[in-house]
């Protein structure tokens, strides 16, 4: 009596299927791969434009936040840093903070930072954090450090003022101090706030957001509005 052939595959067989296996695996798997790219990159420049929109918001709530200390200088530009003093959003009736707002890094790898003192109570403690300020604009110590958030990448900026119905260069002379009729001789006179701040961003290239973005501030009680 004759036995059936043995059934099964050859070698040959087993080593196409083997092939087709690992050829079919490492689609699937560049496939996965490119999917979670996608979705990391779409997360990141997710993240970019909240921390950029969150950034332009607490700028804007800062300068609607502006204090007016007699003697004291409520908002300055020094062509690196914009510093300026405002209410203390935790303790608005009283209390008083220095912000600061500046660039740093080189022309490819720069970042938009800003600084923020703890709540100021005396005259004293006024004028420490208004010079810690400028300082943390140009050699921040570590400590400084620690009080500063970065917003986002930054490859440049501007800062305008609106003053005589034109936007001007802030070091220009036009912002020259403007004593009030009420101030004493022996109060320092200050510069006048301005109608209106422009800021002007230069976002690099590569980012979810990139090219000029400009905003611009008005004060809230311009034109005779409450």
């Amino acid at each position: 009596m004759r036995r059936p052939p043995a059934s099964g595959f050859t070698l040959l067989e087993l080593l196409v299927a083997l092939s087709l296996m690992a050829l079919m695996a490492a689609l699937a798997w560049r496939g996965l791969d490119g999917m979670t790219r996608t979705q990391n990159q779409m997360r990141q420049q997710s993240d970019e434009v909240l921390a950029l929109q969150g950034g332009l918001g607490q700028w804007a709530a800062d300068l609607d936040s502006l204090a007016l200390q007699p003697g004291h200088s409520s908002l300055d530009w020094d062509g690196r840093a914009l510093r300026l003093l405002r209410r203390d959003p935790t303790e608005a009736a009283r209390g008083l903070r220095v912000v600061a707002w500046s660039r740093r890094g080189t022309a490819s790898d720069g970042a938009w930072l800003r600084w923020q003192s703890p709540a100021l109570r005396t005259q004293g403690e006024l004028q420490v954090a208004w010079q810690a300020a400028a300082l943390w604009a140009q050699n921040p110590s570590a400590e400084e450090r620690r009080q500063e958030v970065r917003i986002a990448a930054l490859a440049g900026w501007q800062i305008f003022f609106y003053r005589g119905g034109a936007w001007t260069n802030p070091l220009s002379s036009d912002g020259a101090a403007a004593p009030g009729p009420a101030a004493s001789a022996s109060a320092p006179a200050v510069p006048a706030l301005p109608d209106g701040v422009r800021l002007v961003l230069e976002l690099p290239s590569g980012r979810a957001i990139s090219g000029t973005l400009s905003r611009d501030w008005v004060q809230p009680t311009l034109g005779g509005r409450p």
